[in-house]
């Protein structure tokens, strides 16, 4: 097969004749009738070309160019026109069509541009999968995430490695802060000396420094030996001050000391010892808001944040939540004694509307338990926690009674989805804002159910018309 085509024209005749064309050579041909119906056939189909008239009713060719531009960038589009419209066909060129063909059509013209066209499409094709294969390949081990806000994580990891440069970890608990830092160690040139990482907020102070930066023999009672503490047991490598913003003030100076001299000195001693350690540092605070306090050292901080970011929360990224289920799913049939090999339809449609207060360790921990519960290969709602069942995303913010009548748990999705777009008056943004999902997540969930967005601003403009005003 030479490739797939689809040929787009209101005009029966003139699709039978380019999809005769096409199919003599050896093309899989589909066709369309209208700009709309071909958008469907777009999304759902892995064509290579489009073939459509320029001049057509309702969604014309151009339309339809800028429309499949925007959704699939890479799909070469081909133009069809009368000779009165060639200055119309030259500006579909700049807005991204591969080419254009002028009526009658020329069958030689029409199998070269095809052919041309074909082969581009699956250059480019081809280079969105090598790209894919070596984002997953670069991506560091462990950590899922195809956001966008992940994806920009992964690209500073890879910019840091070569540097010593302090890092700064920002975000909820449970959103792999320590699993970043372990990644940034990793792909470092200090990956072969060790990563040592501590909690701050499990330790009191006195026990904190004593672990930091060790003791001298009879520092304190119960010091019968001299005891080497992290940074001195991590030289050369990497520490990771968990909780960063629980550490006391005056601990916060002594760190300090440490960051400006690139020194330690023991409890109890009076010897400065050089230390070569990089520092990565994580909170679930926020650090600007600790400062204006008097909570933390502004000083210190501006050492701590010379590279910066912040993990969005679960409920921020769940579209990862399928790939991360698929992990943890994965690693518990490597280690136990089931053997998982999905989620059911049902229970993922829970999954991905729940509002993970504890991100994606909780995640792990549902995955977990539902994989031992089980009592078949697939995870079914019955395996989920109690809590995960009955309160979805939007639940824990309002009372919402089941009708006597029941309901499924999609009508209830579909519900809050329509609320949710009267409400934003058919802005998709502040839609899934308002939802606690991505845009592409409430794309998906409209399309699911038949819902067209445009629909919703039409509906707001008719409740906002003036008592009687005229229709027309």
């Amino acid at each position: 097969m030479n490739g797939t085509v689809l040929i787009v024209d209101d005009e029966k005749g003139q699709r039978e004749i380019v999809k005769t064309i096409l199919e003599s050579e050896g093309y899989d041909v589909g066709v369309a009738s209208t700009g709309k119906e071909a958008l469907q056939a777009v999304e759902h189909g892995n064509f290579d070309l489009v073939v459509t008239d320029l001049k057509m009713p309702g969604m014309d060719g151009a339309e339809l160019l800028r429309s499949i531009m925007r959704e699939r960038p890479g799909l070469s589009v081909v133009m069809i026109t009368a000779h009165g419209s060639i200055d119309s066909a030259v500006e579909a060129i700049r807005d991204g069509a591969f080419d254009y063909l002028t009526k009658p059509l020329d069958r030689e013209k029409l199998l070269i541009v095809a052919g041309k066209a074909v082969e581009k499409s699956r250059l480019v094709a081809e280079n969105i999968k090598l790209r894919q294969q070596l984002e997953r390949q670069f991506r560091p081990d462990g950590i899922i995430g195809n956001d966008g806000r992940m994806r920009e994580i992964f690209r500073i990891i890879r910019k840091v490695s070569s540097s010593s440069a302090s890092v700064l970890i920002c975000g909820e608990s449970g959103t792999g802060k320590e699993l970043i830092a372990r990644a940034i160690h990793n792909t470092s040139i200090r990956s072969s000396c060790p990563f040592m990482a501590i909690n701050c907020a499990a330790i009191p102070e006195t026990l904190l420094e004593t672990e930091l930066f060790g003791y001298e023999k009879g520092a304190f009672t119960g010091a019968y030996a001299r005891n080497i503490g992290l940074f001195e047991t991590a030289d050369n490598g990497t520490i990771l001050l968990d909780e960063i913003g629980d550490m006391t003030l005056a601990l916060q100076a002594k760190l300090l000391r440490v960051l400006q001299e690139k020194e330690i000195r023991r409890v109890g001693g009076s010897a400065s010892i050089k230390v070569n350690v990089r520092i990565i540092s994580a909170t679930n605070k926020d650090l600007s808001v600790e400062i204006k306090n008097g909570r933390f050292r502004e000083d210190l901080f501006y050492r701590l944040n010379v590279i910066s970011f912040k993990l969005p929360a679960l409920k921020e990224r769940r579209e990862d939540i399928p790939e991360l289920v698929g992990y943890f799913i994965k690693r518990h049939n490597e280690i136990g004694a089931a053997v998982v090999t999905g989620v059911t339809e049902e229970a993922m449609n829970i999954l991905m509307n729940y509002n993970w207060p504890g991100n994606v360790r909780q995640l792990e921990a549902v995955i977990e338990r539902a994989a031992i519960l089980s009592d078949d290969t697939m995870i079914d709602v019955e395996a989920l926690p109690i809590e995960i069942k009955t309160m979805p995303a939007t639940l824990g913010r309002f009372d919402f009674d089941i009708p006597d009548e029941g309901m499924s748990f999609e009508e209830f999705e579909k519900e809050m989805i329509i609320k949710a777009m009267d409400k934003s008056n058919g802005v998709l943004g502040k839609a899934s804002q308002l939802l606690g999902m991505s845009y592409r997540t409430l794309q998906y969930r409209l399309n699911k159910f038949g819902l067209v967005k445009e629909s919703f601003s039409a509906r707001k403009g008719a409740l906002n018309k003036p008592k009687g005003l005229s229709r027309d």
